[in-house]
């Protein structure tokens, strides 16, 4: 039977900046905007921390059921360690999907109707990821699916809830963290390589290989610094974003090192990280300016 630390290890709080970053660099771009509304952004915080939870949870369960997590490095698998069973992982999943979806709910009522498709849409994709008879994990799309969801959706659907309307900052601030997130799935993907592989699970870095999915992280990792000059065309004071970059260095160093395993899970983190300190320096910029 899992403890409580276990359950919340097996959330895996590590990926929580993942869910943070795109709420703060939307409600940002709102502030820009001139329509920052508190209670919306948190809100939209509520959807994407469960949101993400849910995932994780989902990903457990489905991993688990699969034989996929018997041989895994990394943070603690409760169905794959034989911690929780199926069913209570399971429920967790449900749980948090379902608060997601209330708090998806009201955000969309005050806001606009036709963002419960939107909604319905990223709960469907949370299941699917490794869920279903076909996941789409499996077959090398889950990192397009963070960008979209975790960078796209996210940080526009932040926006519009407040401002009622997106701009080109908003688009720039998604890819950015879009790339990001996508980054800390490519690294937790490239440190799980030769376990996928024989698993079945052929993500994309299986499909890329060892060395084309280091070259992929470091691109996504640079690309929003090269976006922090564009946004500097918005106020100078987004080049305070670039205050990220030794988090990025220090998250690339492992990488490009050629590290694998354990060694890896730093990465993760600082990757992370980087998200989070990026997003809420660049947010702080447009909201001030």
């Amino acid at each position: 039977m899992a403890d409580f630390a276990q359950w919340i290890e097996g959330a895996r709080p590590r990926t929580l900046p993942n869910a943070v970053a795109p709420v703060i660099a939307g409600t940002g771009a709102a502030a820009w905007l001139g329509g920052a509304v508190w209670w919306r952004a948190l809100l939209a915080l509520t959807v994407a921390v469960a949101l993400i939870i849910g995932v994780n949870f989902a990903n457990d369960y489905s991993d688990g059921i699969r034989g996929t997590d018997d041989d895994r490095t990394g943070p603690v698998r409760l169905v794959g360690s034989w911690l929780a069973t199926p069913r209570a992982v399971l429920a967790a999943a449900v749980t948090a999907l379902a608060v997601a979806a209330v708090a998806g709910l009201a955000l969309a009522l005050v806001s606009a109707p036709w963002l419960l498709a939107v909604g319905a849409g990223c709960i469907a994709g949370a299941w699917l990821y490794t869920g279903g008879s076909r996941p789409y994990g499996y077959a090398g799309f889950g990192e397009v699916a963070v960008f979209v969801f975790f960078g796209l959706v996210a940080v526009l659907g932040t926006e519009f809830t407040q401002a009622l309307r997106v701009d080109w900052v908003g688009w720039t601030l998604a890819v950015a963290v879009g790339a990001l997130s996508s980054a800390v799935l490519v690294a937790n993907n490239l440190r799980d390589i030769p376990t996928d592989a024989v698993a079945g699970k052929t993500t994309l870095a299986v499909r890329l290989g060892d060395a084309r999915t280091r070259v992929l992280f470091q691109l996504l990792l640079a690309l929003p610094g090269v976006l922090t000059l564009a946004l500097v065309l918005a106020t100078p004071w987004c080049a305070l974003g670039l205050v990220a970059v030794p988090l990025a260095v220090r998250a690339a160093r492992p990488v490009r090192s050629g590290r694998g395993g354990g060694e890896l899970i730093p990465v993760l983190r600082d990757t992370g990280l980087a998200m989070l300190v990026w997003s809420t320096a660049v947010a702080g910029a447009l909201a001030v300016t």
